[in-house]
């Protein structure tokens, strides 16, 4: 059976993930209120960001912005982009 979420990020209802993307807490609020949609959207998001900071992920820094980036991106307001990002074209 389909799982549906009113999605925080794109206010509706939309089907949700199919279990928690990451552990803790932070994990439990994104499944139960974000979708499928608005979570691959995230992931592209974050993808960029990891471009243009030159992140790696083997350093605990990362996780600290990747939970950061998941909070304004997906329950802020806005959509941060790195600072100087240029959208291809």
């Amino acid at each position: 059976m389909l799982r549906m979420v009113q999605c925080v990020k794109l206010k509706q209802e939309l089907p949700g993930l199919d279990r928690p993307p990451i552990p803790g807490e932070l994990g439990k609020r994104v499944f139960e209120n974000v979708s499928k949609q608005a979570w691959k959207m995230f992931e592209d998001h974050f993808k960029m960001v990891m471009n243009e900071y030159r992140l790696n992920l083997m350093d605990p820094r990362t996780d600290e912005i990747f939970k950061q980036q998941v909070m304004e991106f997906l329950f802020g307001d806005r959509n941060n982009k790195p600072e100087n990002f240029v959208e291809p074209k």
